[in-house]
């Protein structure tokens, strides 16, 4: 009979998680279409989303009033 061996190291299961936080949005009807248009052909809804955001929240920022 064969010897099970186990690692000395433990491992987790699944990848590693990068981004911790989530948000689920809705969309009004054919956003989603637009937004499959408008991305680079090996572009994610979710890196299209991320840029996105990140652009305006860029822009409000430089507009907003200094204090």
């Amino acid at each position: 009979m064969s010897e099970i061996v186990e690692s000395a190291t433990r491992r987790g299961v699944g990848r590693t998680k990068v981004n911790f936080e989530q948000m689920a949005a809705r969309f009004p009807e054919g956003t989603l279409a637009r937004m499959d248009d408008a991305r680079r052909a090996d572009e994610t809804r979710t890196a299209f989303v991320q840029e996105a955001v990140e652009n305006e929240i860029k822009r409000r920022e430089r507009s907003k009033p200094k204090p």
